[in-house]
């Protein structure tokens, strides 16, 4: 298979599926499932499919059309790119098998509708991956926008609508109100939105219109919730725990660091904005956003609200890393972005499984639940523990590599506030854990067991993946290591 028909069969596929859900919907549930379980699987294939190239060097790419001189619609596969990419496409299959439990056992309505956006979802994520240039991610990011909309109102209460539209709002505000602005001004310097190792940008703005610019950026890209502009990210807790997972682990949030990052590295590279003082806010501000998250999630008694800004700090790693501008810190960055998938996802899966199972949302409720829901609740401590930095889990390959940067640039701020961060993230994690397991539970309480099994199936996997990540880690590595050569 050439690569422009991959990446056209990667970004495809999803698409129909999306329309194969709609008319099985209208035959039944079961062939409606069939069907999105049969799209994430063949996904997989196809952008697995593409990982021996990239190993070898090659970069597939696919120009759809060209809109202006430097300007086109145009797709290219690279290292960063592709982690994505393979990370989104395999967590759909575990995702869609904990949909199945989860929407059956909760009885929610509209599942054909909930199926078909997410599968909507996925293909501008693989879009947003292998984006050739500014533009191309710029139009997958708002259709990601657009698909999630309605995953987040799924439950279409007014209290639901109405964080839905804070979701929307902010969203689509940053994203047209600043990243698109950047863009253009990018292509005004540059007269190219061409991602390029090095940076389009290098050697060709300096002083403080790079820091100025870089603002416009980070700020516009809302998904990757670098504070002020987080507010979204709680608000759309209200949708059920599946598109939870979906926003925090599988592609929203992953949409917008990743977009951070590839900025750092495609459009300022990483040299260029190393040399510009004006540029070094953005690592000050990813370490407040990180501490100031894990602060507020200290003070939450809903979990699904607890993990939220546990993610609003999480993300933020990834930032902070992607600002060492080290060429460790950038492996970290994108290390973190896999290590926070796992951990998440199977956090939220377990909520859901606890809701699915018991109604139970607040913390206080989960004294005791660890007897009730065992395979539930290790699959948490699991999950907590790599979001702490635990070994040997997945959450501590990561911190390894962004410390190793920070001391490798003698970046305190960076140090302390991973060290600190750590703390915190122990501080809200570990009680939670305690009271599952050897906390008594509150009389009176509803008599339950494990949630539906494929939602139990689905967040043992997670939860295995999690602990396999800290031993089999090297094939990320290596095709990572590859933006090693493009950063030094």
């Amino acid at each position: 298979m050439t690569g422009d028909n991959a990446i056209m069969l990667a970004i495809g596929v999803p698409l129909i599926t999306a329309l194969g859900i709609q008319l099985a919907g209208r035959i039944s549930d079961n062939l409606r499932e069939g069907v999105t379980l049969a799209g994430a699987a063949t996904l997989v294939w196809v952008v697995w499919g593409m990982l021996p190239s990239l190993f070898e060097g090659a970069r597939p790419a696919w120009t759809v059309t060209e809109l202006l001189p430097g300007v086109s619609i145009a797709f290219e596969v690279e290292p960063l790119g592709m982690l994505f990419a393979a990370l989104a496409s395999g967590l759909w299959i575990i995702n869609s098998i904990y949909s199945i439990g989860y929407m059956r056992g909760n009885s929610e309505g509209k599942q054909t509708r909930f199926y078909t956006c997410f599968a909507l979802a996925l293909s501008a994520t693989i879009g947003i991956a292998f984006a050739g240039n500014l533009l191309t991610l710029f139009l997958c990011y708002e259709l990601l926008t657009l698909s999630t909309y309605p995953l987040v109102s799924h439950k279409g209460d007014e209290a639901t609508i109405r964080s839905a539209r804070v979701y929307l709002g902010i969203l689509l505000g940053t994203s047209i109100g600043l990243l698109l602005p950047a863009i253009i001004w990018t292509y005004v310097i540059a007269g190219t939105l061409t991602f390029t190792p090095g940076g389009i940008l290098a050697g060709k703005i300096a002083g403080p219109a790079v820091g100025l610019l870089l603002g416009l950026y980070v700020f516009g890209v809302g998904k990757a919730a670098v504070m002020p502009v987080h507010r979204w990210l709680p608000a759309a807790m209200v949708a059920p725990t599946p598109v939870s997972a979906l926003l925090h682990a599988v592609a929203v949030v992953k949409a917008g660091v990743f977009t951070v990052t590839k900025v750092i590295i495609y459009v300022f590279g990483v040299d260029n904005l190393f040399s510009e003082p004006s540029g070094g806010w953005l690592l000050y501000a990813a370490a407040f956003t990180i501490i100031a998250a894990s602060v507020v999630a200290l003070r939450q008694h809903n979990l699904k609200r607890m993990l939220a800004y546990s993610t609003i700090g999480q993300l933020s790693y990834v930032v902070m890393a992607a600002a060492v501008l080290t060429p460790l810190s950038e492996i970290g960055a994108a290390v973190h972005i896999v290590a926070h998938a796992f951990g998440k996802i199977t956090l939220f899966f377990a909520a859901g499984a606890i809701y699915t199972a018991s109604k139970k949302t607040e913390l206080h409720q989960l004294k005791g639940i660890g007897a009730r829901m065992p395979w539930t609740m290790a699959a948490f401590t699991i999950g907590a523990l790599s979001m702490i930095g635990v070994p040997p889990l997945a959450g501590f390959v990561s911190k390894w590599f962004i410390l190793a940067g920070a001391f490798e640039s003698d970046n305190y701020v960076a140090i302390f506030t991973v060290i600190l961060s750590t703390v915190l993230n122990a501080a809200y994690f570990l009680p939670v854990i305690f009271a599952a397991w050897f906390a008594q539970e509150a009389p009176g309480g509803k008599d339950h067991g494990e949630a539906p099994w494929p939602a139990v199936l689905a967040l043992c996997i997670t939860a295995a993946l999690t602990l396999a990540f800290f031993f089999f880690n090297q094939p990320v590595l290596d095709l990572e290591a590859q933006l090693v050569g493009q950063v030094k």
